[in-house]
């Protein structure tokens, strides 16, 4: 009863912090962790802890998979080298100088130990990164970087994570075996999450070629694939993460090549609802879980003071890395058809190192006790630490990046709305051309009416996009009667088949139908 009423809360809170956030026009992630903050302080409020195992291997896998399916593969492949910078040159520098850092301020903390924080705080978070620039309009480049470092970031750090933890449970550590082990991790990743991703695409086709797919069976395979990739790596003892992100990547390039769009309708509202659900969940987790860190940490003025400087070491490192990372190879390419990006992208860029709950995740799965069974000492105070690494890089620099966009006059959202249009109008151009084509084989009045129908439909949609990109906000009296009619006229039908529904004669499952098909049109003339 407890574990229900706990889920209906925290179900609850996610629908009212969302709320808020929204008037506030702030980005999910952080007004979920103020919010879980705010409601751990409540009194009497029992501790809630995070699982590790439940973040990863139930909530992490779909998001990363999902941040593989709406990944742009031409923009992710052309900026491979800043990303690769990112997520393997900034996380293996992160990792060292915060583990000297924190020896030397925290001498309780073996070089082991410190070495567990530095990869445990060094990558930024996929999830935070692309749900905090939802509400941006910002070049795509910048967005395509960030979101590319956080997807793939997780495996460098997560297989320095796991070496640092083995070296401090048994005193041993191998440069050479970390360094083989990092290729092998990486690349069998890759491999195993390509190798379940084709699988499931033949399947998908099968069940398209044999007419034995509908909408709700290829929805399943879809929430079926990340743990599909995700599992049997981590079994084969490679990376998990790299499995779900390059399964997630294939499948999004394959499957609009065949699946029907009634399939992509759904997942679509499927995927937005439980990604949104899982976000919420885990980012509210992480402020709820202070009750339980603060409990189980020696809190100190000195752990805070470790944990202020290790945050400030977090950002310092990735300021002063992307910067270099940036110009020299630039200036080593001169290359005149790709430039070095504007200064002010490079700051947005190194001002977005967001961590979030694979962090926290990676803390909490901590061993409690060495091999001998000794209690880990520094246990707490590497968890409270990364707590204060999360909130000062997920709260402080994801609140302040809406201004420092805005000072900087960063925006490109008009730029993205007007190429959606082109494309929009090229592919009523390609309709109409195609129409025009199969004019020879028309027969019949009632063809030619139809097809003149059909024409001056496209017309009247051309039109409308055509005056957004030439600026002019009137529409012709034509369009805008055209775009009147049809919504009273889809108001009436949907009251008549209210009243048909309301009276008992027809099934709620026949409305449904119906009204699905009037929404989409609804849907359209946006």
């Amino acid at each position: 009863m407890q574990a229900s009423l706990l889920l209906f809360g925290l179900l609850a809170a996610i629908v009212a912090v969302a709320l808020i956030a929204k008037r506030l026009a702030l980005p999910y992630p952080i007004a979920f962790v103020i919010g879980g903050l705010l409601l751990a302080l409540i009194p009497d409020l029992p501790p809630v802890e995070i699982e590790p195992d439940a973040i990863f291997l139930i909530v992490l896998p779909p998001l990363l998979y999902m941040g593989g399916w709406t990944t742009d593969w031409n923009a992710f492949r052309a900026a491979l080298q800043p990303i690769s910078w990112l997520a393997v040159g900034l996380v293996a520098t992160t990792t060292v100088v915060v583990a000297v850092v924190a020896h030397h301020v925290a001498p309780n903390l073996s070089w082991a130990a410190a070495f567990a924080l530095g990869a445990i705080v060094s990558p930024p978070d996929a999830v935070a990164a692309s749900a905090t620039f939802e509400r941006f309009s910002i070049p795509r480049r910048i967005v395509t970087v960030l979101e590319g470092e956080g997807l793939v970031n997780d495996a460098s750090a997560l297989v320095i994570y796991r070496f640092a933890v083995a070296a401090a449970l048994t005193g041993t550590f191998s440069l050479a075996r970390a360094g083989v082990s990092f290729v092998a991790v990486t690349a069998g990743g890759i491999v195993v999450g390509l190798v379940v991703a084709a699988a499931i695409d033949r399947l998908l086709k099968w069940l398209e070629r044999t007419e034995s797919s509908d909408s709700l069976i290829d929805n399943v395979i879809y929430l079926v694939a990340p743990y599909a990739a995700y599992l049997p790596a981590e079994a084969l003892h490679v990376s998990g993460v790299l499995a779900a992100v390059a399964a997630g990547i294939y499948a999004g390039r394959r499957v609009s090549s065949y699946a029907n769009p009634h399939s992509r309708l759904t997942g679509a509202a499927v995927w937005n609802l439980l990604a949104y659900v899982f976000n919420g969940l885990v980012f509210l987790l992480i402020g709820l879980h202070l009750r339980a860190i603060v409990h189980d940490a020696t809190f100190t003025l000195h752990s805070i003071a470790v944990g202020a400087i290790v945050s400030a070491v977090v950002v310092i490192v990735r300021m002063a890395w992307v910067y270099p990372a940036t110009y020299l190879p630039a200036l080593l390419r001169r290359s005149r058809r790709d430039p070095a990006p504007s200064w002010r992208y490079a700051f947005v860029i190194a001002w977005s190192g967001m961590r979030g709950i694979v962090s926290l995740a990676a803390a909490l799965a901590l061993p409690l006790n060495d091999e001998l069974g000794h209690p880990l000492a520094w246990r707490g105070e590497v968890i409270f630490v990364t707590f204060c690494v999360i909130l000062v890089t997920l709260v402080f620099q994801g609140v302040t990046l809406a201004p420092i966009i805005h000072l900087l006059g960063i925006d490109e959202g008009e730029g993205i709305d007007r190429r959606e249009s082109e494309v929009r109008i090229t592919a009523l151009r390609g309709a109409l051309a195609h129409l025009t084509s199969l004019e020879h084989r028309f027969t019949t009045t009632e063809e030619w009416m139809v097809a003149g129908r059909l024409r001056a439909e496209y017309e009247s949609r051309i039109e409308h996009l055509r005056r957004h990109l030439d600026g002019r906000a009137e529409e012709s009296p034509a369009v805008r009667y055209d775009h009147w009619l049809q919504g009273e006229t889809l108001a009436a039908e949907r009251s008549a088949i209210l009243r048909l529904r309301d009276a008992g004669e027809i099934p709620d499952e026949i409305f449904r139908r119906v009204q699905y098909d009037i929404d989409l049109a609804q849907a359209r003339l946006r």
